[in-house]
């Protein structure tokens, strides 16, 4: 079942509320008294289960092509990893993609803090070729709520406006209200932005990078940003509230996201998601499952993926984590490994495989 399958119930934003519109427009405060419910899921026990349990007839391919630097050919890079995978032209003909990049804080002169732009514009030539209608850039941030100034920080505004791209503001977007399709989490609902119930494919372009809470940020958490900021606050409290992993997997069970194309080619290692430092990998990383392209960019941090607790929750449920039923394509993750630094905290041992 897609996104658009899911029963919906619309929710319009503030500025058609008061233009006089017979929608309701539910606040953020509205939407907790209605319901939404913060409790700290106790699925993280089952989900760990899981990882021992039943991955039988899950399969995926993950294809790595090595880039050194953003001046590759990354439209190539690219364009060979959507063929290695089985994403045809003609699945991507006449469809409106939205590209869904990392860009959850801004420094400037700290550009491996987010996706970088030319990953952006060269997924955008990919699928212009291949016959795409539409393709538009979306984000909703988690940190900083001017997203003008975070387009301008990041260098993604010149980019867009270079390659004539449309830009949505996923954090003021309006709102459709649907049934939570993971439940791993206590929450019953999902409040989603309009513009996902407006395309046909969803790409997830995250930076690899640490994180202090989670252990590693990559495809499957940077859907975190299609989480409308009006709803659930800013840094997206009401996830965090609701367990950082829960809440990974209950939105991707629910976007039902089609294809991840991961920017490694200069990581971020220690205190991330923003704090740390750049770490030089040449990776770039595509798949359709995201668990499994996690699982991937895990493995070549030189981490454990068991140690990542979304992942081993999603095991055998969203798609398979084990080494072995997942194919890879293009480069070995032997050819490009390279240990990544984490913070000193006892809840990453495992990740680390102390």
């Amino acid at each position: 079942m897609s996104l658009v399958d899911h029963p919906v119930e619309p929710i319009q934003n503030s500025n058609d509320a008061q233009a006089g519109s017979t929608s309701q427009y539910f606040s953020r405060r509205e939407l907790l008294g209605a319901g939404v419910t913060l409790a700290v899921g106790g699925a993280l026990a089952a989900g760990l289960r899981a990882w021992h349990g039943h991955e039988a007839g899950m399969r995926a391919d993950v294809f790595i092509g090595k880039a050194t630097s953003y001046n590759d050919s990354l439209t190539r890079i690219i364009r060979d990893g959507l063929a290695s995978i089985g994403v045809s032209d003609a699945e991507l003909r006449g469809k409106r993609v939205l590209l869904k990049p990392n860009l959850v804080e801004t420094a400037r002169g700290e550009a491996h803090i987010n996706t970088n732009p030319t990953m952006i514009v060269a997924a955008t030539q990919v699928f212009r070729d291949a016959g795409a209608a539409e393709i538009f850039v979306a984000e909703g941030q988690g940190h900083r709520r001017d997203s003008i100034l975070v387009l301008e920080e990041s260098g993604m505004d010149s980019a867009l406006q270079d390659a004539r791209l449309d830009f949505v503001d996923l954090n003021h977007d309006e709102c459709f209200k649907t049934s939570n399709a993971g439940r791993w989490s206590k929450l019953e609902s999902l409040y989603l932005p309009a513009s996902l119930l407006q395309v046909d494919f969803i790409v997830s372009m995250p930076k690899l990078k640490t994180h202090h809470w989670a252990g590693v940020t990559c495809a499957m958490k940077n859907l975190f940003g299609v989480m409308p900021g009006v709803v659930y606050g800013w840094p997206k409290n009401v996830l965090h509230y609701a367990g950082i992993s829960e809440s990974i997997l209950d939105i991707n069970a629910t976007v039902q996201p089609h294809l991840a194309i991961v920017d490694a080619i200069v990581a971020m290692e220690g205190d991330g998601p923003i704090m740390g430092t750049p770490k030089q990998l040449g990776a770039i990383i595509m798949g359709r499952n995201l668990p499994a392209v996690d699982a991937t960019c895990v493995r070549l941090m030189g981490l454990n993926p068991s140690g990542v607790t979304y992942l081993p929750l999603a095991s055998g449920k969203l798609g398979p984590i084990r080494e072995q039923n997942i194919t890879q394509r293009g480069e070995r993750i032997a050819s490009l490994q390279s240990r990544f630094k984490l913070i000193d905290a006892p809840h990453l041992r495992n990740l680390a495989g102390a």
